[in-house]
């Protein structure tokens, strides 16, 4: 088929442009015809939080890029809208993640519909957003109208979006982030982070706000149990929070945490990845709230555990007692996940686990479910 992924790619940074750019791989992979169309403004700065929203790494190899829409531009989502209408497209791919966009993707895909042969799938991120702000529902709703069909990677959002809409709803896993380097050894990685290899370290990573609870992890590290473990938190993500900074700064004084918080707050580029994931014995996702995580799947291509929080999907894709544990959101409760990590045994048979998940999480089997979705009866 002929097919437009509609949203975030090279030269924009993060979750949402790896996502896109892996799935037009796969896509291109099964023998389709794809071109992204991505955005020339993603955000305006007052949603942005960030440092910059650009990558200077180079682009993908083999992939379309066009680096089109305006998401603030009414008169670009006419234009954009009727390029994507004269190119004959079998089907248009969009994300969905901020109510924000749901009036530009939403005039896009009314244009495009009026070619009565396109077909629109959106996968979807989340439909009721982490962060709430007037005019969500609406925007939501405007962009709902033209899609003929969702794909949800978790089952929490799958409620969502049935709350908003009957229209045919499918969930299938976020697949593994294959496409960073392989794993070094635990002691090329902390030389290269300036680490001592012989210490226990624990990773936090991504972008760091509110809900993802790493002030949940700071005060686990508090806890008298971690601290006589001599367990150390690697942080590796950029604050867009500067709330959750001040916040997790003063934890830190508190209990005194300096020597063992080691902090790598910029953005973390792709080919430093690596790094951070195999310096680390366990992957800590702390969230207060949540949907699904790329971050999990980045854990599996590195076949590393997890303690992750039993909130949203997170506790769907992690087994508990099988690839990690699952805690409840709360410090003590994850510093005793964290702690029955380190028992000997506590986790048999950890390495095969992991590789029997894992195998579960292919973006074949992503794509067959999505076309499921928007062609199947």
């Amino acid at each position: 088929m002929k097919i437009a992924i509609l949203g975030s790619a090279h030269p924009l940074r993060g979750g949402l442009a790896a996502f896109n750019e892996r799935l037009a791989q796969e896509l291109q992979r099964e023998g389709h015809e794809v071109i992204i169309y991505s955005f020339s403004l993603q955000y305006p700065n007052f949603l942005f939080p960030g440092k910059t929203q650009f990558t200077d790494e180079p682009a993908p190899v083999g992939l379309t890029i066009k680096t089109v829409i305006n998401s603030i531009n009414p008169l670009n989502w006419i234009r954009v809208g009727g390029i994507l209408r004269r190119g004959d497209f079998d089907l248009v791919i969009t994300k969905y993640w901020l109510p924000f966009m749901g009036p530009a993707l939403g005039t896009i895909l009314r244009r495009v519909k009026k070619n009565k042969k396109t077909h629109v799938v959106c996968v979807v991120d989340n439909i009721i957003p982490h962060e709430k702000r007037p005019g969500d529902k609406q925007f939501t709703e405007y962009f709902i109208k033209p899609v003929d069909a969702f794909v949800t990677m978790s089952k929490d959002v799958l409620k969502d979006v049935k709350t908003f809409t009957d229209k045919r709803s499918l969930f299938t896993p976020h697949p593994v982030y294959d496409s960073y380097n392989e794993a070094v050894s635990k002691e090329v990685a902390c030389k290269k982070l300036n680490l001592n290899a012989d210490k226990k370290y624990i990773l936090f990573f991504g972008f760091i706000r509110e809900y993802k609870g790493l002030d949940l992890l700071m005060e686990a590290m508090g806890d008298e149990r971690i601290k006589a473990a001599g367990i150390h938190l690697l942080v590796a993500g950029e604050y867009y929070d500067k709330t959750a900074e001040a916040k997790n700064a003063a934890i830190i004084e508190q209990h005194g945490l300096q020597n063992v918080v080691h902090l790598h707050t910029d953005f973390i580029p792709n080919s430093e990845v690596r790094y951070f994931f195999s310096a680390a014995d366990l992957v800590v996702q702390p969230y207060k709230h949540a949907t699904q995580s790329g971050i999990t799947q980045i854990a599996y291509h590195f076949e590393k555990p997890m303690v992750v929080t039993n909130v949203g999907g997170l506790a769907e894709v992690v087994p508990d007692g099988q690839v990690g544990f699952v805690a409840e959101p709360d410090p003590k409760s994850i510093a005793t996940a964290i702690l029955k990590f380190y028992e000997p045994d506590a986790l048999p048979n950890l390495h095969d686990n992991i590789l029997f998940e894992k195998k579960k999480y292919t973006w074949a089997a992503f794509t067959k479910v999505m076309m499921d979705a928007v062609f199947g009866s």
